[in-house]
């Protein structure tokens, strides 16, 4: 009857407690092994602590699982914590891009140490797959001499610009380059390791908004120095622009370009707090703020409120920098505020030198959920939009396009230069070169590589001279593979590459031109009639003033043209265009 009694009280228990229960069987016989036999202590040891675990499950009330499932609840936290390492290293495909794929990561590590990047047995793309993209070849190659492409900012030493107060010392960057990341996002040696590298390979280092640091200057690079919302580095002490300081920065003959930052593609219109226990003294010294109290980058700026105030800003730093050349970063948001901005270079006759655009996709840092997949232009549409503008206004000849969003190979080179780009930064390509394995811890501090840290234990792991060396040759092979498909183009030079040498899938049965799909305007068509125009500018244009960046009125999409064709609309990219309709 006991016996009895016994096995239906286990059969009542539910299988939830049965590693606990377990636990609790081992716990009593090693126990008794220990008495009978003075064997079993470590035994005794381990069960203990799990049944001391399973019964703490069951009296907390935090988490229902570990209630339910005392003991046996902690392996769902486990799993889940190496559940992005279980898929990255055994269960993601080659070619699944979570932001970036194996294949991309790949092929970034191999041309940073030098190693071969060919690949056999043809391609690991669906080129059956709608969007895929190729470049049309010639039956006469082009023969190169170099990979070494460069571009003058700032008109050229020949020609000067006839923006007011213009450019005086125009700058020879390569194109392709560093795009804006700052120290304490970055740690000491990541910065030291991008700087040098940069050194080497000939091409330019955005500081970010966190300024210059004493390990921008370590090796001496090419540097842009990234002015922001927050005056980092040329700031009075109520966080407001200090002429005085910004003419020491700028002045340095290792600042190259002076780059007024409006927004970022990470979190575009949207401010930050670095908490002062994160400001060091290092960090205080870079920003020009006080040690250990609250850094706060606001989400405008105070030296000006209007385009035409912007424009002026621009003309004076450009003026107090001895001439340098002196623009913008923005992620494109509202379209009738980016007119204000080209309506503002016509009325004041300020242009910037150079305008990067920042795609929506970008960002190296972390940013709110919502703002990293909701907010924002990406990057094909805005640099459509601001290429197709500036000559629509007659001001393409004079302003440089950068642009920057998840540009790593030589292929993504070569599309953003069809689409209107003049060169292209990278951001995470550059810190995949230095090693970052896309853990994205890089907000908590526990970055495993030691790019994205400021434990002084963990950034030593990033040796400086290695990653700085690999720093170039990611550079220096990217441009080789970028120079390999302008010669099959039967091309000189990438700013010769245009949407005509792109093709794209739309679907099983047909392809396009690039250049039948994108948005295309003639020059100067913008200081016309706008009814043969596209939507975008029919409807916004008239709506932005140089004045203000507020709309002049409520905007208002105007209705199709009566009998507008499904042919007609065919002609944007499917899914991609349609935000300008």
């Amino acid at each position: 009857m006991g016996v009895s009694a016994v096995h239906r009280f286990f059969n009542s228990l539910p299988l939830r407690y049965s590693a606990l229960i377990i636990s609790a069987l081992v716990l009593c016989l090693s126990f008794y092994t220990l008495l009978t036999q003075q064997k079993g202590l470590g035994w005794l040891l381990v069960s203990t602590l799990l049944v001391l675990l399973g019964l703490w499950d069951l009296l907390q009330t935090r988490h229902a699982i570990l209630r339910n499932y005392p003991v046996m609840g902690h392996f769902r936290f486990i799993f889940e914590f190496i559940r992005p390492e279980i898929r990255q290293y055994f269960i993601e495909g080659d070619t699944e891009a979570q932001p970036f794929s194996r294949a991309q990561r790949s092929l970034v590590y191999q041309r940073a140490k030098g190693q071969v990047d060919n690949r056999p047995f043809g391609t690991q793309l669906d080129v059956g797959q709608q969007g895929y993209e190729w470049v049309n070849h010639s039956m006469q190659p082009t023969k190169l001499p170099s990979h070494d492409f460069r571009l003058w900012i700032g008109a050229s030493p020949d020609t000067i610009s006839p923006s007011d107060e213009s450019c005086t010392q125009p700058y020879h960057a390569s194109v392709f380059n560093i795009s804006a990341m700052s120290f304490g996002a970055l740690s000491a040696h990541a910065i030291q390791a991008l700087n040098q590298g940069a050194k080497m390979g000939g091409f330019i280092h955005d500081t970010g908004e966190g300024s210059i640091s004493q390990y921008h200057r370590v090796h001496g690079g090419d540097l842009i120095w990234e002015v922001a919302s927050g005056y980092f580095g040329c700031r009075n002490a109520d966080g407001s622009f200090s002429e005085e300081k910004f003419v020491v920065n700028a002045t340095d003959p290792q600042v190259k370009m002076i780059e007024v930052k409006l927004s970022q593609g990470a979190k575009p219109g949207h401010g930050g707090m670095l908490p002062g226990a994160k400001v060091t003294p290092e960090i205080a010294a870079a920003r020009g703020i006080p040690v250990g109290v609250d850094c706060i980058s606001p989400s405008s700026h105070s030296a000006f409120s209007t385009p035409v105030e912007l424009m002026q800003f621009i003309a004076r730093l450009r003026r107090l920098s001895g001439g340098k050349p002196t623009g913008f970063k923005f992620c494109v948001g509202h379209p009738w505020e980016w007119f204000a901005m080209v309506k503002a270079m016509l009325e004041t006759g300020i242009t910037p030198d150079f305008i990067v655009v920042d795609g929506a996709e970008g960002g190296t840092g972390a940013a709110p959920v919502e703002f990293v997949d909701h907010v924002g232009v990406p990057l094909q549409e805005g640099l459509l939009l601001v290429h197709n503008t500036l000559i629509g206004a007659n001001l393409r000849d004079r302003i440089k396009i950068g642009a920057a969003g998840k540009v790593i190979t030589a292929f993504d080179i070569a599309r953003m230069m069809a689409l209107g780009a003049d060169w292209c930064n990278s951001g995470r390509g550059f810190m995949m070169a230095l090693g970052c394995i896309q853990a994205q811890t890089c907000h908590t501090g526990t970055c495993p590589t030691g790019v994205t840290t400021q434990d002084p234990v963990r950034q030593k792991a990033l040796v400086v001279p290695d990653k700085a060396t690999r720093v170039a040759n990611f550079h220096k092979n990217t441009l080789h593979a970028l120079m390999e498909l302008v010669q099959a183009a039967g091309l000189k030079h990438p700013n010769e590459i245009t949407a005509h040498h792109i093709v794209r899938r739309l679907d099983d049965t047909q392809v396009s031109l690039l250049s039948n799909l994108i948005l295309r305007v003639e020059p100067g068509a913008l200081l016309h009639s706008l009814d043969k125009q596209h939507k975008v500018f029919q409807n916004y244009w008239p709506l932005a003033s140089a004045q203000s960046f507020q709309a002049l009125r409520e905007p208002m999409l105007r209705p199709s043209a009566p009998g507008a064709s499904g042919a007609a609309q065919s002609q944007a990219l499917p899914s991609r265009n349609s935000i300008w309709t």
